[in-house]
């Protein structure tokens, strides 16, 4: 540890498994995956989903951090190929150690091989995105929603309509009864609701890397309800005996995720900075 790292510390988890989790992750760094959500993490949350970008600390961030560690796994609800885009990850020296888990895990990406894994489509998405303007129309919510063709999903988005927060209420129980219709299930977010088929989370997807890289820790930082099931897989794993941070990238919409966080930083800009002075350390 250099002295450029002594003289910035490390902010401090709040609990002593977070305090675990860090502790082993500095030690034994490239036996740690790093896990990280991109909207709200990496990336800030703008009204059109199509204008996120990552921070643009990101990819020197994560191009310090990567060969430090076992693995980099930005995991995603987006296609593995647009938050690949997004995020300015492809052909940058140093990520050889990044994977992009899109879809929930049903995509992956490797940045060492710069292809992308992808499965067929579930059918019932085909058919669920066919009814949905009939469904906006009957709830009477479809001024302003936006509906986001994620490929393996489908979401509908509320933060443009005049009440944000009343299109989503409105929405949420026709969206439920669409989904169970064509076999897929709801997962609500932060104004936006979005269909997916079953057995896709965020939490099996990281659990399943961890394993295969024999990772020994974990950290994972997100800020939305679908971040939740990545919480449960790192507090499973902890319960297990394999030391884990959580991270919640600040947000007063989702207290869920900072109320189970370790650690709290205020949004993406902060998570960066982190991500930069935990390579300073490695």
């Amino acid at each position: 540890m250099g002295s450029s790292s002594n003289a910035h510390p490390l902010p401090t988890p709040s609990t002593p498994a977070g305090r675990d989790g860090l502790a082993a992750l500095l030690a034994r760094p490239r036996k740690a995956v790093v896990g990280l959500d991109f909207d709200g993490t990496l990336a800030e949350i703008v009204s059109d989903p199509e204008q996120a970008r990552a921070h643009p600390g990101t990819v020197p961030a994560l191009a310090a951090l990567a060969p430090r560690v076992a693995s980099v796994a930005v995991v995603t609800g987006r296609p593995a190929g647009v938050a690949v885009r997004y995020g300015g990850f492809a052909g940058v020296p140093g990520l050889d150690h990044l994977v992009v888990l899109g879809h929930y895990g049903a995509e992956r990406w490797d940045a060492a091989t710069g292809t992308v894994k992808t499965p067929a489509p579930h059918p019932g998405v085909a058919a669920a995105r066919a009814e949905l303007p009939g469904v906006l129309d009957d709830v009477g919510a479809w001024q302003g929603t936006w509906i986001e063709e994620k490929g393996q999903a489908v979401a509908v988005h509320t933060r443009r309509a005049s009440d944000p927060q009343a299109a989503f209420e409105a929405l949420r129980d026709p969206l439920a009864a669409l989904a169970a219709r064509h076999g897929l299930i709801l997962e609500p977010g932060r104004m936006v609701l979005e269909l997916r088929p079953p057995g896709m989370d965020k939490g099996v997807a990281l659990s399943e890397y961890v394993r295969e890289v024999e990772a020994e820790a974990v950290l994972y930082a997100g800020d939305d309800l679908g971040d939740l099931p990545a919480f449960a897989a790192v507090e499973k794993l902890r319960s297990d005996g394999m030391p884990g941070l959580l991270v919640c990238s600040g947000s007063t919409e989702v207290s869920e995720v900072a109320d189970r966080a370790d650690l709290l930083l205020p949004g993406p800009p902060a998570v960066v900075d982190f991500l930069a002075l935990l390579a300073r350390h490695l």
